[in-house]
Formats: C-alpha cells, structure tokens, sequence
C-alpha cells in the first residue's frame, strides 16, 4: 500500500466533511511535529483534532521529523512551518503521494519533483474507488461546511472530466 506525507489543510478539511477515513487508503501518513502542533495541540476541540489523535493512537498516522532542519528553515522564509516540514520529510521519504492544497507550497513540492496531490485529488480517487458517489456533493461540503476555496473553474473541470457536469 502507497505512504503519504500530509500537511494540516488536508487533515481538517476531510475531518470537516467527515472523510478522514479516505486517508485509510494509505498504508501509513506521516505529518511531521508542526503538523501535530497545528491540527491537535492548537487545534484543541477544532475539526481535526479528535480524528487525529485517534489516527495516530491506531497506528496508521504517524509524527516523524524531518532530519534536514537546514532546508526546513530555508523554506520556511517563503512557507508556513507545516509546509516546509512537510516537504522537507517528503524529500527525505520519498512518499507515494505529498498532501498539500496551497498553490505556494505545491509550486515548492514541484521544484523536488515530489508527487502532490490535494483533498480534490482525493476525493477524486475515492470516486474511482467507489467511496464517493458524488463529487459535487462533497465539493460543496467541502466549501460549505469546510470553508474551503475552490474555483469555480476548477470546480466545473473536475466535474467535466469525471463526468459529472
């Protein structure tokens, strides 16, 4: 099964919608401590939270540091601490699949030739797989009830090349 290395946005955007468990088809997750600190600790009672730290209780999310703090520092002058930990223990894994939703950070991710994917990316392969029915149902979620921006072009593309629009 595939490993990923996953940023906060994914964690409490599929927590808001009640979809961590599409995270499950991912033999392992790894978030690195920034991650940790941002969902569960500051999180406090905030979406994510709980889902997390039952994650990591169950053995299938784990907290990993990455080892190159030079370079963590390096991006963190252009990304958030989260961003830069996450890329930087991506670099050093070298996972299936990087979890990140901002443009910044994705462009970053690129310049390692690491694989990204986003929530939408998810969610469009849980359709493929059958855990989804609707994409629209869940990206309306998604901005409805996460608060999460997406395009409207992006949104109507997604549905126009899964056939839904």
């Amino acid at each position: 099964m595939p490993l990923a290395v996953s940023n906060s946005s994914p964690l409490i955007h599929l927590s808001l919608i009640g979809r961590v468990n599409l995270l499950r088809r991912f033999s392992e997750v790894f978030i690195p401590p920034a991650v940790w600190r941002e969902v569960v600790e500051q999180g406090g009672s905030r979406p994510g939270a709980t889902e997390i730290r039952e994650a990591r209780e169950s053995g299938w999310l784990r907290v990993v540091e990455p080892s190159n703090t030079a370079l963590v520092r390096l991006l963190e002058q252009e990304l958030h601490p989260g961003e830069a930990e996450c890329i930087v223990l991506a670099i050093e894994i070298r996972p299936d699949a990087l979890l990140l939703d901002e443009a910044e950070a994705r462009r970053i991710a690129g310049l390692y030739d690491l694989p990204v994917t986003g929530i939408i990316g998810l969610l469009i392969q849980a359709k493929h797989e059958g855990q989804v029915s609707s994409l629209a149902e869940e990206m309306n979620r998604l901005r409805e009830q996460g608060n999460f921006r997406i395009h409207d072009a992006l949104y109507r593309r997604v549905l126009e090349e899964e056939k839904e629009g």
